[in-house]
Parts: structure tokens; C-alpha cells; sequence
């Protein structure tokens, strides 16, 4: 198992690499240049001042000195400087926003967990029944929404009919003056919405694998053969079936890595919550190239790190990775 972990992280390398790479040339193949402190609106400025601006901040050079030249400072961990007006490192601005981005992705993956499995139990023992379908169909109803129209009919429903929970934001305008349980309140209504919507659409695909994984695994000959031992079908599910069944939940799980932190562009902009994914959506708007290239490094190390940790999960549940 350590050997194979090693070898896992020994690759993680060159793809680090590789999509860092992918991604630098495609974001400058996009048209249009970054408008550096404002120089394409202000009529004041000429055009030998804007070069001089694109040459000290070395986008007149080749695409490939451009890497380069950002290679080398990220090997140290730099990520620049951000061509936003703030003009602050681009690592600061990362920190203050990745562990709002991380906590909602963890609490949206524990959900679609406890949630998910649950119901791809229930559909497996219960297949072709009525509240098989209905439940199938009540998910793939939720993977079929496009999320901003989910998002968008929520915060209308809840925000603006029934007035329940907040549609904007992590904290109130009040927040400081509230006692620590109404500040718990108001941050956790805050985040039903986002959590609810970024985990709704992930239910789908692990109920819908937790069941197919099921079933097969009932049809093996050692479950018939515990039935026959007249063990209580629960002992059978929990005890013989479900660790087996939950292999490919797992490495599905470590795969919707990638999914989640590309959905909080989506629910991070419509909710206007100061995360990651927010301030992806606004870097691009504004062509900010140092904290495209900040934020889609780290997204891909996330994503590496959540396919290693399903890897790991892999092999607790099957001993037979561990062994070999």
C-alpha cells in the first residue's frame, strides 16, 4: 500500500505540471488583455505608456517565457501580484477566501455521504418498487436542473416569499452584535442554501452508483450462501454487502472532487459569497491572469489531493490494495 501511495505521488507531479501548463496557454488565448490600473479607459494614457505597462509586467514577451517567468516564482510558493486595482499578493487574497470554498465543499460532500448512500440502499433493496422510482426520480430531477435556475428559485421561494433565510452573503449586517448562538444561527442559515443547492446535484450519481454497486454485489454466490446460514438480511447488507458495494462509491466520491469546487463559481457568485469561486468568476471578468493562474494551481492540487484520499479509502476498504 505505501509503495502504491508513493507511486500516486510521484505522478502527482507532472500532472501538477501538465495542468498548469494547459491552463496558462489557454487563459491567454482568450481575447483581450488585462486592463492594467484602468490604462484602456483613461484617454489620458497613449499608447507608448500602455506598452511600457505591458513590458514591465512582461505580457509583450512570448506565451512560453511568459510561463516561464511565472514557473519559476511559483516554485517558491509567489504567486505575484494581482493586476485587480488593490494591487495586493495574490496568495493573501487566496487565503482570506480558501477555507470559505473548502468548508462548504466538506459540508456539501459529507451531505451528499449521508444522503447519497442511504438512498441507494434503500432503492437496492427496494428495486422496482414505488418509492424506487420515486426517489430515482426525485434525484435525477435535481442532477437535471441547471443550478443558477435551482439557486435562483430557491432564494426567491425561501428569501423573498417566506422570508426564512438570508439570500446573500455568510453574515448579517448585525452580526457583531448578536450572542454566540445567534451568530451560529445566522451563519448556518446563511449556508443551508449554498450547501443544500452544491450537494443537491452530486445525490444523483452517488445514489444512483451505491444502488447498480449493490445489486451486483447481492448476486454474488457469498451473499447467497450467508442467506442460506439464515443470517437477518440487515446483518447481510451491513456486515457482508455494503463495504464491498462502497468501492466504487469511493473512488466516484474522490472524482466529484473536481465537480464541486467548479460549481462554487456558480452558487459562490449567485449568493455572493466571498470564496474562492467568486473571485475566480471576477478574475476572469477582469483578465486578473496572476489569480487565474493562483486559484486554478491550487484547485488542481485539491483536486489531486481528493483522488489520493480516495485512493486511500480504496485500499481501508478493500484489503486486497493494501496487500498487494
Amino acid at each position: 500500500m505505501l509503495h502504491y501511495l508513493l507511486k500516486r505521488l510521484a505522478f502527482m507531479i507532472p500532472m501538477l505540471l501538465g495542468i498548469t501548463l494547459i491552463s496558462f496557454a489557454v487563459i491567454h488565448l482568450a481575447p483581450g488583455e488585462p486592463d492594467i490600473v484602468g490604462a484602456e479607459m483613461n484617454p489620458k494614457v497613449t499608447k507608448e505608456i500602455r506598452e511600457r505597462i505591458r513590458n514591465i509586467y512582461g505580457l509583450d514577451k512570448p506565451i512560453h517565457i511568459q510561463y516561464w517567468m511565472w514557473f519559476k516564482r511559483i516554485v517558491k510558493f509567489d504567486f505575484g501580484i494581482s493586476f485587480a486595482p488593490d494591487r495586493r499578493p495574490v496568495i493573501d487574497k487566496i487565503k482570506e477566501r480558501l477555507p470559505i470554498t473548502i468548508s462548504i465543499n466538506i459540508l456539501s460532500m459529507v451531505l451528499i455521504f449521508l444522503i447519497g448512500i442511504p438512498i441507494g440502499v434503500y432503492c437496492a433493496q427496494h428495486k422496482d418498487t414505488i418509492s424506487d422510482k420515486f426517489l430515482t426520480s426525485f434525484v435525477f430531477a435535481g442532477y437535471a436542473m441547471p443550478t443558477f435556475w435551482l439557486a435562483l428559485l430557491l432564494m426567491m421561494f425561501f428569501g423573498v416569499y417566506l422570508e426564512l433565510l438570508p439570500i446573500s452573503g455568510l453574515k448579517s449586517f448585525n452580526y457583531s452584535e448578536m450572542t454566540p448562538l445567534e451568530k451560529l444561527w445566522d451563519l448556518m442559515s446563511h449556508l443551508i442554501l449554498p450547501i443544500g443547492i452544491s450537494a443537491f446535484g452530486g445525490l444523483a450519481g452517488i445514489s444512483r452508483y451505491m444502488k447498480n454497486s449493490l445489486l451486483e454485489v447481492l448476486r454474488q454466490e457469498y451473499i447467497t450462501t450467508a442467506r442460506a446460514k439464515g443470517l437477518p438480511e440487515h446483518i447481510v447488507i451491513r456486515k457482508h454487502a455494503l463495504r464491498n458495494a462502497l468501492l466504487p462509491v469511493i473512488t466516484i466520491l474522490g472524482l466529484s472532487v473536481p465537480g464541486l469546487i467548479g460549481g462554487s463559481v456558480i452558487f459562490e457568485s449567485i449568493f455572493s459569497i466571498p470564496g474562492m469561486g467568486q473571485l475566480f468568476y471576477m478574475s476572469v471578468m477582469a483578465r486578473d491572469y496572476p489569480t487565474i493562474m493562483g486559484i486554478l494551481v491550487i484547485g488542481a492540487f485539491l483536486t489531486l489531493i481528493g483522488n489520493l484520499l480516495a485512493d486511500i479509502m480504496y485500499g481501508v476498504a478493500d484489503p486486497r490494495i493494501r496487500i498487494g
